[in-house]
């Protein structure tokens, strides 16, 4: 694609946009979009692709070639990652970045990096997984975070089968395989334009990456249970469930934001399922929940986290959280989990999960709610995947990396109550 003056204009205005932090970076540039209709789709596709890159990539454009503004993080990156050459990109060139970019030639790229900048990773997460994984595994990690995430999808088991979906998008061009590990997962080569194909609207595929699909898998509810979904978000996880339960029994999905659930609704109804109950809460200590309590049967606490398990997805994350943010999460997540037990039945099934691969908001929660609550006991992970003849065996927790997995990173603990 020619990237001419007044593109580059634009994808320098909405990354500057982005760089506030203040806001997610697809919520900016989906407001930023909708104030400048006269950008195409190709023109909305490449500053979307290009920011991305750029904050999948900025430590390292930051500290090879000192490109610190929107304008010169936007050129180092078409240069140096995406393979514009200096010549292509000498017409978008002011005189102070003629001088700038002539200096690319001669980057620091033989001196050792420090490793938050081979990881692409913050100094301060690089410093926290380096007390709990060896600095290869930090490298390996932060280069798969780099990388774009493929499209994983679920197939709706209720109204079709993997295979005649996977038949489907091979009549349509779309290049798919089956997910390695997920049952009823799909995983499609690039990024194809799903919302208005017939699959989608008719509800019988939903975009679910295969990690969050492993999850559902260890709650396994059983038709004719009652089932909460205490992080229900906008309902991704809720859905599968329900196709697990065939629609049978009572699904609640919980959640404190309205905007969530509402987004919720129209998969709902695509989904042909007619067990699912949403509920707004308050807070984890709402009446609605109280009600409940020693009533359900499965209860899947999705929690609130870094999100660092998606940055492939939300790159955007590595400046926006903060240690102190994860110290303020782990509170969070001790006093949900808390709550979400009270409302398991004696025998019942409680798991645990993250899209995080720290442990202080992972294995440490765990242990700790453990401690504290003696009537549950752990359920070693490997041998519930075991017994739905899925052959993953990452331990007694779900500790899912993109490196190794080929998915979101994703933690998960599988806990039941004493009869």
């Amino acid at each position: 694609m020619k990237i001419n003056p007044p593109l580059l204009a634009a994808a320098e205005e909405a990354l500057g946009r982005v760089l506030t932090m203040t806001q997610p970076a697809d919520a900016v540039l989906s407001s930023y979009f909708r104030a400048h209709r006269e950008l195409g789709q190709h023109d909305r596709a490449f500053i979307a692709e290009t920011i991305f890159g750029v904050l999948r990539r900025r430590y390292g454009l930051e500290y090879h070639i000192a490109a610190t503004t929107p304008r010169r993080l936007l050129l180092a990156y078409l240069n140096r990652v995406h393979g514009v050459s200096l010549r292509q990109l000498e017409p978008l060139l002011g005189r102070d970045d003629a001088l700038w970019a002539a200096a690319l030639k001669s980057t620091r790229d033989g001196a050792p990096l420090p490793l938050y900048v081979a990881a692409e990773l913050p100094p301060w997460l690089t410093a926290m997984l380096a007390a709990e994984m060896p600095e290869a595994e930090i490298l390996a990690l932060g280069r798969a975070l780099a990388q774009p995430a493929l499209l994983d999808l679920r197939v709706n088991a209720l109204l079709t089968t993997r295979e005649k979906v996977l038949q489907q998008l091979v009549i349509e061009g779309i290049n798919a395989r089956p997910t390695p590990h997920a049952p009823f997962g799909i995983r499609l080569d690039g990024n194809p334009a799903l919302s208005r194909n017939p699959l989608f609207t008719s509800g019988r595929i939903e975009v679910q990456d295969e990690g969050s699909q492993l999850l559902c898998l260890l709650l396994a509810p059983k038709r004719r249970e009652m089932v909460v979904d205490f992080c229900a978000g906008a309902g991704g996880k809720t859905l599968a469930l329900g196709a697990l339960m065939q629609s049978q029994g009572r699904l609640y999905a919980f959640d404190v934001s309205e905007a969530r659930l509402n987004k919720f609704k129209p998969r709902l109804k695509r989904s042909g399922l007619s067990n699912v109950h949403p509920q707004l809460l308050a807070n984890e200590n709402d009446i609605k929940v109280k009600r409940l309590a020693g009533k359900i049967d499965r209860v899947l606490v999705d929690a609130p986290c870094s999100g660092f398990g998606t940055l492939r997805r939300n790159p955007d994350l590595k400046w926006r959280q903060s240690e102190a943010g994860i110290a303020e999460l782990a509170a969070k997540q001790r006093a949900i989990l808390s709550a979400a037990a009270a409302l398991l039945k004696p025998g019942g099934r409680l798991v645990y999960a993250t899209c995080s691969f720290l442990r202080v908001e992972n294995q440490d929660i765990v242990a700790a709610f453990l401690a504290a609550h003696p009537q549950f006991g752990l359920v070693p992970a490997n041998q519930v995947l075991e017994q739905q003849r899925i052959a993953l065996d990452t331990g007694e927790f779900l500790q899912l990396y993109p490196q190794h997995h080929g998915c979101d990173g994703f933690f998960a603990a599988v806990m039941a109550r004493a009869k």
